[in-house]
């Protein structure tokens, strides 16, 4: 069988580069896990290696991932928008991760800025907008930079606040500060926001909801999912 043409120089078999790809991205292991669970299989390589393919491969795959997933949720992904954002040090300053999530919790966006002021928020919601349109309804806290940005855009009508109303956003930091605990934090805004793209892309591939299905419906749609990502990358 011929190789694909993205993994044509690589002696390393696509199967091999997806594992280690999806171990590095999907779970909060380091680039030296990764290469423990990789030899416990037989497979030879340095964690070094493994940083060269999830930088080489991690913004492809999520790449194909997201047009996939915009094409098929574009109207179900309007109908409420939860947004908030993190800090997160890089190099030892102050950043913030802007993110949002729909209503079922499947990550829309998640860009990285300096600040957190109206102009940081414009940025995001623009950005926002220009992927997924305009949603029905804008769940946030009452930080008064997303009223401004709103007022701006023309959306403040749709902007909903409350108590709780936004757990829905806090949960989905979770998964990222996990991984961003076992990366040891980050020493570039760019390798910030590529992460967190790439991140965003592969948890939405693999989140189930497994609590809100039954086993069996879990098994099914887990085998599924699986079997698209050893697609990726052949088209």
């Amino acid at each position: 069988m011929t190789k694909p043409a993205n993994f044509k120089y690589f002696k390393t078999s696509p199967e091999i580069i997806r594992l280690a790809v999806m171990l590095y991205i999907r779970f909060p292991l380091s680039l030296r896990n990764v290469e423990d669970l990789l030899h416990e299989r037989g497979i030879d390589v340095s964690h070094e290696t493994v940083r060269y393919w999830w930088n080489r491969f991690g913004p492809m795959f999520a790449a194909e991932i997201r047009r996939k997933r915009v094409q098929q949720l574009r109207a179900f992904s309007k109908w409420k928008w939860h947004v908030d954002e993190v800090f997160v040090k890089v190099n030892g300053k102050r950043h913030y991760l802007w993110r949002a999530v729909d209503q079922e919790g499947e990550v829309l966006e998640a860009v990285v800025t300096k600040r957190r002021n109206k102009a940081a928020a414009l940025k995001f919601l623009r950005k926002l907008m220009k992927r997924h349109g305009k949603a029905e309804e804008v769940v946030t806290d009452r930080f008064a930079s997303y009223k401004a940005a709103l007022r701006e855009l023309g959306a403040l009508d749709k902007r909903t606040t409350g108590r709780w109303r936004n757990n829905r956003v806090e949960n989905s930091h979770l998964p990222f500060r996990r991984r961003e605990r076992a990366m040891q934090r980050f020493r570039r805004m760019r390798s910030l926001q590529k992460f967190a793209a790439v991140h965003s892309s592969v948890y939405n591939h693999f989140n189930q909801e497994r609590s809100l299905t039954s086993r069996d419906t879990f098994k099914l749609t887990r085998t599924a999912v699986l079997a698209e990502w050893r697609e990726l990358g052949m088209e």
